[in-house]
């Protein structure tokens, strides 16, 4: 369990489903987060279902807290960093988790001396599956680097990279599992179509790519390999393969992380 206070400026899904991974996990107690968010709505929701203390202050965040974490929108990021510049200090580290901010984008808006590490997590850490990949800052150290890996390892698997990196994984581990929810969803559908009970359909669907998706990790084997397993010759999964071929499945797949990839570093870009 870490000792730090972890405050969270923005308390949108994100950020929610990171205060309850943690405390899930036990890696933080209730009494060590703190959430701000604009909305008073959402703020009581919070506190309702998590039991966390929020604020709409952001400087109440940071007088608290010894980790910041930045969770507010890309397009947010500027005003929000610009007025915590004389609060933020060397004291705390900072963790930003918003799509295509460049660590070097943070570093010049804060104080000097300032700790920053960007990261880059996906939804499913609500349930301790998330895949997350972190890069350091300047003054960033190896304890901070362990305490990141310590919070994201707690809720998933995650992996420390170079920067350079980070938008390919937001394009692809960061919006992909709305790609496999569409994907779960079609293979229902496929499943309704042809006379399964929609609820039956939905597990089955979902169940399945659970499956497949241990098979790949627990095997240590690649994808085409486990694909082919599959594939008897004249077979029935053949005839569907083919069909996914026809509509450029994996063209159509490969793309939206290209897109992705590139609208994140646009974000970047254009602050």
């Amino acid at each position: 369990m870490l000792k730090e206070k972890i405050g969270f400026i923005g308390g949108g899904k994100m950020g929610e489903a990171l205060c309850k991974g943690l405390i899930n996990a036990k890696v933080s107690n209730v009494d060590q987060i703190m959430v701000s968010d604009v909305s008073v709505g959402r703020c009581k929701l919070l506190t309702q279902e998590i039991g966390v203390r929020t604020t709409g202050d952001n400087k109440e965040i940071v007088s608290f807290a010894d980790i910041v974490v930045l969770a507010v929108k890309p397009q947010m990021m500027n005003e929000v960093i610009s007025a915590l510049k004389n609060d933020i200090t060397p004291r705390h580290l900072v963790i930003s988790i918003a799509a295509g901010i460049p660590i070097r984008f943070l570093e010049s808006r804060l104080s000097a001396g300032v700790r920053v590490i960007r990261v880059m997590p996906n939804t499913p850490c609500l349930i301790g599956a998330s895949a997350t990949a972190f890069a350091l800052g300047m003054h960033v150290n190896d304890a901070d680097a362990r305490t990141v890996s310590t919070i994201f390892s707690a809720v998933g698997k995650v992996f420390r990279l170079d920067e350079k990196h980070l938008d390919a994984v937001t394009g692809l581990s960061g919006s992909g599992p709305a790609y496999v929810y569409m994907f779960i969803e079609a293979l229902s559908e496929g499943g309704v179509k042809m006379g399964l009970p929609r609820d039956t359909a939905t597990i089955l669907a979902a169940q399945t790519v659970l499956g497949a998706a241990r098979m790949v990790l627990e095997t240590g084997l690649h994808p085409a390999q486990l694909k082919d397993a599959v594939t008897s010759p004249g077979g029935t999964t053949i005839e569907g393969i083919s069909k996914l071929e026809d509509g450029k499945f994996r063209a159509s797949v490969i793309n939206a992380v290209e897109a992705a990839v590139i609208k994140s570093k646009k974000l970047g870009e254009q602050l």
